[in-house]
């Protein structure tokens, strides 16, 4: 009964102490490739699971969207290989598949999921409905939310925004290779400065490139703060959710 006791007041202090008690997660394709240029590296994915797992663990409710740039990019392909979209629908279906590996790797760590897709597909995901989505985050499930919008000419990014507007998140979390938002890209020039702080105006006024316009429209309109930080390095989603500064951070 003593050990019981303790691991509970240990979940209750760590949930009292949660800056961000539900998050939209949203992370690239070519982060499941981790070194490889493409396909997955499973290395880098049951590192980026156990930190998921650790806020999980601490009470965070958790909605993640996976870009499918590891698997196909249609906005690289020339409208005189294919059309754009059918282009938009390769890459949607690409996000699914990279759902579908992610929640292989995070139930095998024990933690409930559900895949809900934009396209319907029920053999392999649920479909996707708001109220059913929120009601998986309020019992203590992990979402994937794939296949973008289900619409073509909308980027990853814009579904993410999308979907963490509708799940009523408090932020979201945008995982990169670096730990930031510079004024150039940091790994051409050595002596690019990064910012602590922007907000929404400078980001479309400078074009730095956080994210395409329609998704810092979207978070601008809706008061929805971003925050873009290194998802390679250890323990910074538990960092950011107990509310140290990590990375950059956009508001309005």
């Amino acid at each position: 009964m003593k050990k019981k006791a303790e691991k509970k007041s240990i979940r209750e202090n760590g949930r009292a102490s949660l800056i961000y008690r539900r998050i939209l997660l949203k992370i690239s394709g070519e982060m499941l490739a981790g070194s490889l240029k493409r396909g997955f590296d499973f290395d880098s994915i049951r590192s980026f699971a156990d930190q998921v797992v650790d806020i999980h663990h601490l009470g965070v409710e958790i909605g993640i969207v996976v870009g499918g740039g590891n698997i196909f990019r249609g906005s690289r392909i020339g409208d005189e290989i294919l059309d754009r979209v059918s282009a938009d629908q390769m890459g949607m279906l690409a996000t699914v598949i990279n759902s579908l590996a992610l929640q292989d790797v995070l139930e095998k760590k024990a933690c409930f999921t559900r895949v809900m897709s934009a396209i319907p597909m029920q053999s392999v995901a649920e479909p996707y409905i708001r109220r059913r989505a929120i009601r998986h985050i309020e019992k203590g499930r992990i979402v994937l939310l794939a296949a973008g919008t289900g619409n073509p000419y909308f980027t990853t990014d814009t579904a993410a925004v999308l979907r963490a507007i509708e799940i009523k998140a408090q932020v979201i979390l945008k995982g990169t290779k670096v730990d930031g938002v510079y004024d150039a890209d940091p790994l051409v020039r050595p002596g690019a400065r990064r910012y602590e702080r922007l907000n929404f105006m400078q980001v479309l006024e400078q074009e730095l490139g956080v994210m395409d316009t329609t998704a810092i429209s979207l978070c601008k309109e809706n008061d929805l703060p971003l925050i873009v930080f290194r998802l390679q390095e250890e323990g910074s989603l538990r960092r950011i959710v107990l509310g140290e500064p990590v990375g950059t951070f956009i508001s309005r």
